[in-house]
């Protein structure tokens, strides 16, 4: 009998979404880890500077930064421009000048979702497939917003956990 659901903070489960996306719209092996966990990581930035919890860095030091980077190029998954650099092992998110490596992201999704993750990338899988590639670029991040875990509003919501239904994610792929 598979799991129906899981109690886990939203960060990781958009990190597993973006993840099945980029999959779905044709990154291979490790790159969609590393695109997943970038998406996550900027929608966490964006959201804590809109609670108060990060103070943007000022336009400048962000435009310094951006020349350092070299070769850099950004590729939109979840609605989010990812800063992107190809690398001898493929395309890899990049964060603070460091390439995301797709080891670590894997490791931070079975510490999160533990024995669920198969369930859940499972689910999540059989959605991104029930639409088109374009479909799903351009729907993606409303579908995450259809069934990731509920959490309070606000300041009090920031790292909490809700529920996570893996069969609602199952309905909104037959819906498709």
């Amino acid at each position: 009998m598979t799991e129906r659901n899981i109690l886990i903070n939203r960060a990781p489960v958009l990190t597993l979404w973006a993840t099945t996306v980029a999959e779905r719209l044709g990154f291979d092996e490790d790159e969609p880890l590393s695109l997943g966990k970038a998406v996550a990581g900027l929608n966490a930035q964006s959201k804590g500077q809109r609670l108060g919890i990060y103070k943007p860095v000022p336009q400048e030091v962000k435009m310094a930064r951006a020349r350092k980077r070299g070769e850099e190029f950004l590729i939109e998954i979840c609605g989010r421009q990812v800063p992107a650099i190809n690398t001898t092992d493929g395309v890899r998110a990049v964060i603070k000048n460091q390439p995301i490596e797709a080891k670590s992201v894997e490791r931070y999704l079975e510490s999160k979702f533990g024995e669920t993750l198969g369930t859940a990338r499972s689910a999540m899988r059989d959605l991104a497939k029930a639409l088109r590639p374009e479909q799903l670029s351009k729907n993606a991040f409303g579908l995450y917003e259809e069934f990731r875990p509920a959490i309070p509003e606000g300041v009090k919501g920031w790292g909490a956990k809700g529920n996570l239904d893996f069969n609602r994610i199952r309905s909104l792929a037959l819906e498709k």
